[in-house]
């Protein structure tokens, strides 16, 4: 493959198992299915790979088959400020494809992905013609407020405890996020991308977590244990992990 082609250069028919893992496809009726699938397109993004860029008017409406994206914004001053974490199952950016107006954040791929793309006249189409396609965006855009709420209350938490689970928190989200599961591959490093902190401060957040009992680090991922935990967590001390890690070992 020529390393200089662009995304969309490299763009190309998905395959079976690609169009399998895209959450709202089982909600076409036939008809409308078939009109996607000879528009949808997917692109193997490289880590470093702009997916959208704050100014570009939308030409696609964009979905994460594979890897993890980030979303975020750049100061005149080079400073970045990251929204939050694309990971598989997620589709995004349906507000700006609605309006067909410039993005106002950077889409931006930490690591190989796949990207799948529904070009916005057919995006559009669907909206005109499918009921079960509206609910599916009327939900998108109810649970992507509540997150971006949520975003805000992050900002204002000291603890960095806390700004990881709740970040973690939004990544485990199985509304807008179907394809994760209860296991999200991502590496510390990654995560440290995403919350705004070093790798040493969350390495020692996850280690504070997992005592908790709200997570559980694997090779290569975080499973989640209990999301409501990591939704509700606040600043914990010393002695309330302690409390916390002796509650979890008399249920166990």
């Amino acid at each position: 493959m020529n390393q200089d082609l662009s995304l969309h250069q490299r763009r190309r028919a998905p395959t079976a198992a690609e169009v399998r893992g895209i959450p709202w496809m089982a909600c076409l009726q036939p008809p409308d299915r078939a009109r996607v699938l000879s528009a949808l397109v997917v692109g193997d993004a490289r880590a470093g790979d702009y997916v959208c860029r704050a100014g570009r008017a939308p030409t696609y409406w964009f979905g994460v088959v594979q890897g993890l994206l980030k979303v975020a914004i750049e100061s005149a001053q080079g400073e970045s400020v990251t929204f939050t974490g694309l990971p598989p199952g997620g589709w995004f950016g349906e507000g700006t494809a609605i309006k067909r107006e410039p993005y106002r954040f950077n889409v931006q791929a930490l690591r190989a992905s796949t990207v799948a793309g529904l070009p916005i006249d057919t995006f559009h189409w669907l909206l005109d013609h499918s009921i079960a396609f509206n609910r599916f965006i009327m939900d998108q855009l109810n649970e992507r407020l509540g997150q971006f709420i949520a975003a805000r209350e992050i900002d204002r938490l000291h603890s960095p405890d806390a700004r990881v689970a709740r970040s973690l928190a939004a990544l485990f989200n199985p509304v807008l996020y179907p394809g994760v599961g209860q296991v999200l591959r991502i590496t510390q490093q990654e995560l440290a991308y995403l919350v705004g902190l070093s790798r040493q401060r969350v390495n020692e957040a996850l280690a504070n977590l997992q005592a908790c009992g709200a997570i559980q680090v694997e090779y290569g991922g975080l499973r989640v244990l209990d999301l409501q935990a990591l939704r509700s967590l606040h600043a914990l001390d010393g002695e309330e992990r302690a409390l916390a890690r002796q509650v979890r070992m008399a249920v166990h």
